[in-house]
């Protein structure tokens, strides 16, 4: 009998080595908002905060409590699809100069990347930015935007530079799961 659970501990093990994307769905958990009709997927030990007069949920986690993901809900100008809005880069740039680093905040903002994705008949641009601090602290963030009910909806992910590398894939992850009903 042991041997058995021994064999089945080494196959799951070696499954989770050979499938990197099993391990780090494991390490995820499921956020939906019927209310405002959205979902995504954030990684397991963050916990809700409350942000008066902010976004319509933030997240963050319990030991780097400046990493974070939050949602964005906003009117959208006469009901304008995403692609009336601009293209990827277009919003990007917008999104950073009036979101991530306004004028004023001493923050900067460099559109890294900045792509479409298609999912659930809707349009998705995923965006990627340096964000720099004016204490000269490095951030990366990732979004990802889209359009539904006359509204914008913005999914964001802030990470301290220090910290992408060990967390990328997971954060990734959760910026693609961001789906919006």
């Amino acid at each position: 009998m042991w041997k058995r659970i021994v064999l089945i501990l080494l196959l799951v093990f070696g499954f989770s080595l050979n499938n990197p994307g099993v391990a780090i769905a494991a390490g995820l958990k499921s956020f939906v908002n019927t209310t405002n009709g959205y979902q995504f997927l954030y990684p397991n030990g963050w916990v809700q905060v409350k942000v008066a007069n902010g976004p319509d949920v933030v997240l963050h986690d319990l030991i780097e409590t400046t990493e974070n993901v939050s949602v964005v809900i906003s009117p959208v100008p006469e009901g304008k699809t995403l692609p009336e809005l601009g293209t990827p880069t277009e919003v990007g740039y917008k999104l950073g100069k009036n979101a991530l680093a306004p004028e004023g905040s001493g923050r900067t903002a460099e559109l890294v990347n900045a792509e479409q994705r298609e999912g659930n008949g809707k349009i998705y641009y995923l965006l990627e930015y340096a964000i720099k601090l004016p204490n000269n602290q490095q951030r990366h963030n990732l979004a990802s935007v889209t359009t539904s009910h006359g509204k914008l909806y913005t999914f964001n992910a802030s990470i301290p530079e220090r910290r992408w590398s060990r967390v990328k894939r997971m954060i990734e992850e959760s910026v693609s799961s961001f789906f919006v009903y």
